[in-house]
């Protein structure tokens, strides 16, 4: 969500263990800022998802970064390579959907291919897709290809997807109902330690 492409271990509520999370650019500012190269706005997810749909597959074959490297995710270098075919395109307007359609394609593979390994490796039953790329119908679409026989995949709705307020709620709500607290001095914070988080080591 935002800032952050992560892949969690959930064995219970408050449980977590952090298998691999961004290196750089998430998927959701990867997304939007593809979007912003290609002139379809921000937010870009839905446009990008939507332009795709009319866009020829294999024309750019762009990169998928650290495709069979652990669990961590990049998508610096693929934006990067999106760059690179925007200025060289002699014609965008053609190109475009082209563009958008093999961008979606390689970040999508990057997390299905992830996400499925890490899923077979810890021998999960279900795979939860959240956040606002998880709004993305070619990714859940994708991801349970990938896992059918294996696991089923659970996507919430877009509208609880793209609301980090009603997230950041129901954690602390379930969490005031175990009777934690903190104290008033705490200071607001973008990124800090996952509660409830413990190490794990799964095959890279």
């Amino acid at each position: 969500s935002g800032g952050h492409t992560m892949l969690l271990d959930v064995r219970d509520w408050g449980s977590y263990s952090i298998l691999g999370e961004t290196l750089d650019d998430a998927a959701g500012e990867a997304f939007d800022k593809v979007g912003t190269m290609l002139g379809l706005g921000y937010p870009a997810g839905a446009a990008i998802e939507k332009l795709a749909t009319a866009g020829t597959p294999g024309r750019f074959n762009f990169p998928r970064p650290m495709l069979r490297q652990g669990y961590a995710f990049s998508f610096s270098g693929l934006k990067t390579a999106v760059l690179r075919a925007v200025r060289a395109s002699a014609d965008l307007e053609r190109d475009r959907a082209d563009i958008a359609r093999d961008f979606q394609d390689a970040a999508i593979e990057v997390m299905v291919e992830k996400t499925a390994r890490a899923t077979e490796a810890l021998g999960r039953e279900t795979a939860v897709v959240v956040g606002g790329v998880a709004c993305n119908r070619a990714l859940a679409t994708a991801l349970t290809a990938r896992l059918t026989g294996i696991a089923r995949v659970v996507v919430a709705s877009p509208r609880l997807n793209t609301d980090n307020a009603a997230m950041i709620a129901a954690a602390g709500g379930w969490r005031l109902a175990r009777e934690e607290q903190s104290e008033f001095s705490l200071e607001p914070f973008d990124r800090g330690p996952l509660p409830g988080s413990v190490p794990v080591t799964l095959p890279a």
